[in-house]
């Protein structure tokens, strides 16, 4: 059995190995194996709380783990992010195991999610990452927050008209915001034009790629901060969801 357990153990990580190689990420053994603790928290949590649909160990490498770390090369050395809604982790905990220099504030609104995350933090070592326990829309409101972050970044979490309202305030002029999204999103871009311009952003490219050896397709939305994201945004928690900035 522990011969079984340890073929499957090396199996998992030359699969998140060569992923990672396709996207020339470099890796080494120290965060290959934080990985791979990763995922045994993660699934051993998932079995008291409901943290991921996705069980099967190469999903979760590809779906959670590389799809997280396509982002890195949007990300410099040093700079401070919070990552909004993250849920089990996802994309930020991948970047602070990639990214040691990288200051992540993961930011979640389930405080269940949170004990989740503390103890990832602490079994792994990270002395980059730190949780808050709130929704955006309030911590976007606290001058400890509010437009301190080189970076906000949100995976699968809103439309991106919502999204924005919950991200923008977090970010610093001359930051950006990087939206994590799947495939077909140009009526979605198309809508959130106007929130994104009211909320002080503007868009300056768009990633459109597949994961690795798969038909998965995903696509990178970034917006630099231009302007000061006026005070009464964002509004109070729900709205955002409810009734998106738009064009009246």
């Amino acid at each position: 059995m522990m011969l079984m357990k340890d073929k499957m153990n090396n199996e998992c990580k030359h699969f998140l190995l060569e992923k990672l190689k396709l996207l020339n990420i470099n890796t080494n053994n120290k965060q290959i194996e934080k990985f791979h603790n990763y995922m045994k928290l993660l699934l051993e949590w998932n079995e008291k709380i409901n943290l991921t649909a996705i069980t099967d160990e190469e999903e979760i490498i590809l779906k959670h783990f590389v799809d997280s770390l396509t982002v890195l090369k949007y990300i410099n050395e040093n700079e401070k992010i919070i990552d909004v809604g993250t849920g089990a982790g996802f994309p930020g905990i991948p970047i602070a195991i990639m990214m040691p220099n990288v200051k992540i504030t993961l930011l979640d609104s389930l405080n269940k999610r949170i004990n989740f995350l503390n103890e990832v933090i602490k079994e792994l070592d990270l002395k980059n990452v730190e949780t808050i326990h709130s929704r955006s829309e309030d911590c976007g409101k606290d001058i400890l927050y509010r437009e301190k972050f080189d970076i906000s970044i949100a995976r699968a979490v809103a439309n991106l008209s919502t999204l924005s309202e919950y991200l923008l305030p977090f970010v610093k002029i001359g930051g950006k915001m990087i939206c994590m999204k799947g495939s077909e999103i140009e009526e979605e871009l198309k809508n959130a034009q106007y929130a994104i311009k009211v909320l002080g952003g503007k868009i300056i490219s768009r990633d459109e790629f597949t994961l690795p050896e798969s038909d998965i397709k995903r696509n990178i939305i970034i917006v630099e901060k231009e302007q000061y994201t006026p005070k009464m945004y964002p509004r109070k928690a729900g709205l955002p969801a409810k009734d998106p900035i738009a064009k009246k």
